[in-house]
């Protein structure tokens, strides 16, 4: 039974580690955007939520009041998640609102 255990931590924990990666690696195959001015930690969720073909829902025609929202309920376990809760965590509420922000500009911007 603790075989068991340990390999579903482990495919846990390696399927949650390998999305993590493929999101901060993958803003290198979308188009490049100019991060300069971001707030900490928000060029990172474009690796996943760009606006190339992506099964995961992209941001650009979010609010930022939209963005904010959906991090607050990922943040208190209000919205599932798989791996967004558990990011979503290390923002505080004020950074979550800042990098909506700036998401919902680059979304719009041309």
């Amino acid at each position: 039974m603790k075989e068991r255990k340990t390999f579903r931590f482990a495919t846990t924990t390696g399927g949650a580690l390998t999305a993590l990666l493929f999101c901060l690696c993958g803003s290198s195959l979308a188009a490049p955007q100019d991060v300069s001015q971001s707030p900490p930690g928000a060029s990172a969720c474009l690796g996943c939520h760009s606006a190339g073909e992506t099964e995961l829902p992209s941001l650009k025609a979010l609010s930022a009041l939209d963005i904010e929202t959906a991090m607050d309920a990922f943040r208190s376990g209000g919205r599932d998640a798989t791996l967004m809760n558990r990011i979503a965590k290390g923002f505080t509420p004020e950074e979550s609102r800042a990098i909506a922000q700036w998401l919902a500009t680059q979304g719009h911007a041309k």
